[in-house]
Parts: structure tokens; sequence; C-alpha cells
């Protein structure tokens, strides 16, 4: 694992040391990012169910400001925090161990606004649909902001909920698929 661009390209990332997580490929992390747009200019960043963090600081490499990462798993939280810290991009991030719906509670409580979030959970364990609508009702989403949910490639997301579209869908392999939400437009919810 690897950051693919920006300020850290080509620095390796560890991996959390456990078979709990599910690190996102370098290739489908590239293509991610070149569906986003390859830089940012500045924003702030949610990494839900961040694992070793690679989403969350290819964001910061990119050009992202801020990036708040949440993972449950202790070890998880550990890698990141390594991950950051070999990187020097410890003053841009905040790292929680916590459930990802106390998670979200707790960052509309402190009333943040994300450009870029990630769902990440593991595959059959986590309602995609009840997160988005989770993150709708929050208000926690830029009016431009998008979010990024890497799920089975089986699976299928609705195109509308909760005030959000579907505005891509990409399928890697016969195993993920990435789906890119935004506020839908009023004439098209």
């Amino acid at each position: 694992m690897r950051v693919i661009a920006g300020e850290h390209k080509g620095r390796a990332l560890k991996a959390v040391p456990n078979q709990l997580t599910r690190p996102t490929t370098d290739k489908v992390k590239e293509s991610l990012f070149s569906v986003l747009g390859p830089f940012f200019d500045g924003g702030e960043c949610l990494d839900l169910f961040a694992g070793s963090g690679g989403l969350g600081i290819e964001a910061l490499s990119r050009g992202m400001t801020h990036c708040i990462f949440v993972d449950k798993q202790g070890k998880a939280v550990e890698t990141i925090k390594q991950n950051l810290t070999a990187l020097r991009l410890t003053h841009q991030a905040e790292v929680y161990r916590n459930d990802a719906l106390r998670a979200l509670k707790a960052v509309a409580k402190r009333e943040k606004r994300f450009s870029l979030i990630f769902l990440d959970p593991p595959y059959q364990k986590m309602s995609y649909e009840d997160l988005l609508e989770r993150i709708s009702e929050a208000g926690i989403l830029q009016p431009h902001g998008r979010i990024v949910c890497e799920h089975d490639a089986k699976k299928e997301l609705p195109e509308f909920i909760a005030g959000l579209q579907a505005v891509k869908r990409d399928v890697y392999g016969n195993t993920t698929a990435i789906t890119i939400y935004q506020v839908a437009r009023e004439d098209e919810q």
C-alpha cells in the first residue's frame, strides 16, 4: 500500500496487522481519485471505517486541509496514527476509536461540514442506506460535497436516497465497486 499522488506520492503505508480490514487496493484508489479530481484546493474530509487511513491520507496528500479518521478497532487506530506520524500529517488530522454511527452524531454536534466522506464498512455488516440517510439527516455534507461508498460489486446501491443522488458507479474486478453520491438537485429528486 502506498500514497498514489500529491505531496506524499510513492510513500509506503502500513497495513492494519489483522484480517479484519480490507485495504483499498492501489488500483482502485488511483481510479477513484482520478474520478474525484486529481487534486483538491483545501477542504475537510471524513474517513469512516478508516482501516489504515489510506483514503483519507491520499486526500490529504492531494490537497485536503484536514481529515477526521474513525475506526472502532484499536489496531486500526494505532496504524492510522503511525501512518500519519510517518508522513508528518498529524497536525492535519484527528483520529478516533469509535463506532461510525456515534461518530456521525459527534461530528454533527460539532457542526462539522465535509467536502468528502469515505464509507468503506465491512461488506455485509453495515447498511449503506442507513449510513447515507444518517449523513443526510446530520447535515454534515457540504452542498457540493461527495460521499464515496466502497462496496461489494454485487451490491446495488439506490440511485436516490435521503436527498442524495448517485452520480457515478464503477466496478473493479469481481469484488469491489465504488458508488459516489452528492446532494441531489431539486429537479432530480
